[in-house]
């Protein structure tokens, strides 16, 4: 048993072979031993495990470290006692840097209940920190390394040099590093202790995901940040297999839902998107259910019974029967189930798998109501109107007479939605169907074609005449307003006619013609009706081949920007620009964006050309900043089409995160026409954009009808003057122009003119107290280059 003897300290001399060379009272006291039996001894002697022999061959090697390391060893004591001691050592060189002797220190350390904590607290930082998996380091306040493991210099494929000289934040991506400089700083001046996942770079550019964190320590006076870093890529990976899985879930067409297993009741914990649509369910209004409350009562008893058995006895089954949806309808459920065991073999979770088929069972069934009409209309479905359409066609063959087909869709009909709300617009459909249905023969079909689009099939025509007084007919019906809870909602429809035979002598071709006819009866006006014409076809034949036109500029990149200054109306100092769309056509030369955005926004390409303009301007945006122009601001014009895509703001989001972007430099600029027209997008847009920090621009203030109103309630930060308004200048619309200033002004929206092209306007414009101004008076729209070239030559604002 070791000894317990207080805490001493004992030092001597040996020579460069390790043999004791002085040897003091504190030694003689320690060890029971007069110098005239200890000097020239090896120092092995003194230890109490006899390895003489052993410490003669490690003593060079011990001996010429710097200072040797704190070594735990039990020494031969006085008595007969045994200690425990930590050894170290000092070697001792002469002028030619040969081993001369070393000097020895012991220091024994109390044998109590402390002893095993005392020793491994004694280990040394430097062979602790080797022993991490990850990285470790220490920086002091000059963001230096001052201690580091030999993994950070593997991880950053560096020498100790490099990492000496290099600068923590170098290590990481341009876009993350304001945020490790923040949480630096934390440990730093708050002593907080700080958590992070980012990705390191190496010196090659070799990203490695990580772990970081981070504690203040201080250490004589002086702060140290602390760190450790554990390598995550294993663990990306798993999270991206479980994401793809989790993704595959949510594209399932057939219903999931994944259920706790407790005895009696089995609590809902996850279903998917499909399942959701296929009850009318959302996932809040299931978890922890049991499934047994979407059960038709009294039907398919033997079934469920099925279905609890297996449950009970933990092993899979498939059944089919019916269950009720949300909104009470029935529909037939193939279920598959299937449980889940744990590692130990315990069923924890079962999975069922819900198809619905429904239909099949109808089909089955011949149920031909159900097939062959809208459920919410009653009406003929797409099925019904193809084979009336085809009977028609059939006996106006043989009778030599004219069958009318009318594509009829509603106007606004998703305002009507978004104001009023969906049940509303099903009332709309009800009635519009039901007045159809009053306006034609019991001969007739009127069919739902799809969401707001209706077809009347009017057979045994006699003349154009009298098919265009039954068309009239319908049109007046449907001009008159819906009545729904006190209010009035307005309805309208474009109408398109073909008639066979002039117009096609095949149903496919009658519903294109009728559609065709219908678009451009919506494209010309409201309420209107249109007859098909080959004028109309060679139309649409344009307009699709300009829709593939500009897929292949997308591909090509014949899309490029031109960059117009905007110049403070006072100062004359260049404020920001507006990016302006240009289409470098291979047989049209460049193309103004009238030429092609319309029919891009009625075809969705705009969405592709909006995204291609957003990371323009951003890298645009970049090149300034890198340039020293941080104060400059770029306008970019939205349409619809575009601010009505659900991650709309998180794509602007992530481009000015990825470009490293202040959020005001980037200005969208909506149009008031179409926030008009959709009030209700317009004010989520407006939420959406002013949580990101974006400045909310209006653009064509005062072209169309106006909201003051609702243009308090959205608060742009500025408002542009139709171009209309700036143009009338001069010409009897100055008055116009000022009331457009004032009125921005008293909402306390700053004020833009812009296609300003002459000195008139500039000067009124200024006088009236116009903000900011734009134009060719000023300048013509710029390439990057020049735009650049322009701002260096200019004083800035």
């Amino acid at each position: 048993m070791l000894h317990p003897e207080p805490v001493t300290r004992a030092a001597f001399l040996t020579d460069e072979a390790g043999n004791i060379r002085t040897w003091n009272e504190g030694c003689e006291n320690l060890f029971g031993l007069s110098a005239g039996q200890i000097i020239g001894q090896p120092f092995g002697v003194l230890l109490a495990d006899n390895g003489v022999h052993d410490w003669a061959d490690r003593w060079a090697d011990l001996a010429t470290q710097a200072h040797g390391e704190g070594l735990d060893v039990i020494l031969n004591g006085a008595n007969g006692s045994k200690l425990s001691a930590v050894l170290g050592l000092s070697a001792q060189h002469a002028l030619d840097g040969s081993l001369r002797g070393s000097v020895v220190y012991l220091t024994t350390v109390l044998e109590s209940a402390t002893l095993e904590s005392a020793q491994v607290g004694r280990i040394p930082l430097a062979r602790v920190m080797e022993m991490f998996p990850g990285t470790f380091y220490a920086l002091n306040r000059e963001r230096r390394f001052v201690l580091w493991n030999h993994n950070l210099e593997l991880q950053q494929e560096m020498t100790p040099d490099e990492i000496a000289a290099s600068n923590p934040l170098d290590m990481f991506d341009f876009a993350q590093r304001p945020l490790i400089a923040e949480m630096i700083r934390q440990v730093f001046d708050e002593g907080a202790e700080v958590k992070i996942q980012a990705d390191v770079v190496s010196k090659s550019g070799r990203e490695t995901p990580m772990v970081l964190c981070g504690s203040r320590i201080i250490c004589r006076g002086a702060d140290y940040l602390f760190g450790l870093g554990v390598d995550i890529t294993e663990q990306r990976v798993q999270e991206q297999r479980l994401r793809l899985r989790e993704r595959a879930l949510h594209a399932a067409s057939n219903g999931i839902v994944i259920t706790r297993c407790e005895g009696k009741d089995n609590p809902i914990e996850y279903v998917n998107p499909a399942f959701e649509r296929i009850t009318g369910y959302s996932t809040a209004e299931v978890t922890g259910r049991d499934c047994r409350f979407m059960a038709a009562p009294g039907l398919d008893a033997n079934e469920r019974a099925q279905v609890r058995s297996a449950i009970n006895e933990r092993r899979p089954v498939n059944v089919v029967f019916r269950n009720l949806r949300k909104n009470g309808d029935v529909f037939w459920n193939d279920l598959n189930i299937t449980p889940v065991q744990d590692d130990s073999g315990k069923v924890t979770h079962f999975i069922g798998v819900i198809n619905d088929v429904t239909a099949t069972k109808q089909r089955t069934a011949h149920l031909e109501h159900e097939v062959n009409h809208d459920s919410l209309t009653g009406l003929a479905n797409r099925n019904l109107l193809w084979d009336r359409l085809e009977h028609a066609l059939h006996l106006a063959q043989r009778h030599k007479s004219l069958v009318a087909t009318v594509l009829i869709d509603l106007n606004n009909f998703k305002t009507i939605n978004d104001t009023f709300g969906h049940e509303a617009g099903d009332v709309v459909l009800k009635v519009v169907a039901k007045r159809l249905q009053a306006s034609v023969r019991d001969s007739d079909t009127v069919a739902r074609l799809s969401g707001d689009e209706f077809v009347l099939v009017l057979v045994n025509q006699p003349s154009l005449r009298f098919t265009l007084r039954m068309i009239e007919r319908v049109r007046e019906a449907l001009v008159m307003p819906v009545a729904l809870d006190r209010a009035e909602i307005p309805v309208g429809a474009s109408l398109g006619v073909a008639v066979y035979p002039h117009d096609g002598a095949a149903v496919a071709e009658l519903i294109r013609a009728a559609d065709v006819a219908m678009y451009h009866a919506k494209a010309t006006g409201r309420n209107e009706v249109h007859f098909f014409s080959n004028d109309m076809k060679s139309t649409t034949e344009a307009k699709h081949k300009l829709e593939i036109a500009m897929r292949e500029a997308l591909e090509r990149d014949e899309l490029f920007l031109l960059y117009q200054p905007r110049i403070d109306a006072h100062s004359g100092l260049v404020l920001g620009f507006e990016a302006l769309l240009r289409w470098r056509h291979p047989e049209s030369g460049t193309l103004l964006p009238s030429a092609f955005l319309h029919e891009a926004e009625e075809n969705g390409t705009i969405i592709q050309i909006g995204n291609r303009v957003l990371d323009q301007v951003c890298a645009f945006l970049h090149g300034l900043y890198k340039a020293g122009f941080g104060n400059l601001s770029v306008s970019v014009n939205v349409s619809p089409r575009e601010y009505s895509q659900h991650d709309f703001a998180l794509g602007i989001a992530e481009r000015l995160a990825r470009f490293g972007l202040p959020a005001g430099c980037l200005q969208i600029e909506l149009g008031e026409e179409g926030l008009i027209r959709n009030p209700g997008l317009g004010r989520d847009v407006a939420a959406q954009l002013r949580s990101l920090g974006l400045p909310l621009w209006l653009d064509e203030f005062g072209k169309g009808m106006s909201d003051i109103s609702y243009l308090q309630e959205l608060a742009p930060d500025h408002v542009k003057i139709a171009k209309s308004a700036v143009r009338a200048i001069g010409n009897g619309g100055s008055a116009f122009a000022k009331t457009l200033i004032n009125i921005g002004h008293n909402l306390n929206m700053a004020v833009v003119g812009e296609a300003v092209e002459t000195r008139a306007q500039a000067d009124f414009l200024r006088n009236n107290g116009c903000d900011e101004i734009q134009g060719l008076w000023f300048s013509e729209p710029l390439n990057r280059e020049a735009a650049e070239r322009l701002l260096r030559e200019r004083h800035l604002a």
